[in-house]
């Protein structure tokens, strides 16, 4: 009996896993781009509600990558950044950061 039990342990958990990957696999399909809030002269992030209040000198910066606290290989225009999809990555095109 403890055999049967542990058999049924472990096909549990591969499809439990099987899930999480499938979950992960549909996560990574979105269409959209990463996004993050960044000053437009200086590329410094910045916090969400700089963008989002209509007085914030922030604005979303889509794809590319963040270092130091400076955004770079993205853009500032939603449409020209490219998503990937399972196992890819998006890249960034228009404006580099300085």
């Amino acid at each position: 009996m403890a055999t049967t039990e542990r058999r049924r342990f472990r096909s549990g958990t591969v499809i439990l896993g099987g899930m999480g990957v499938l979950a992960a696999a549909l996560t990574a399909c979105g269409s959209d781009p990463d996004k993050r809030c960044v000053d437009p002269d200086t590329y410094r992030t910045l916090p969400v509600k700089e963008c989002d209040d209509d007085n914030g000198r922030g604005s979303y910066y889509y794809g590319g990558s963040v270092r130091n606290g400076k955004a770079k290989g993205g853009s500032f225009d939603k449409s020209s950044v490219k998503t990937g999809g399972f196992g890819g990555h998006g890249s960034g095109h228009g404006s580099g950061g300085g």
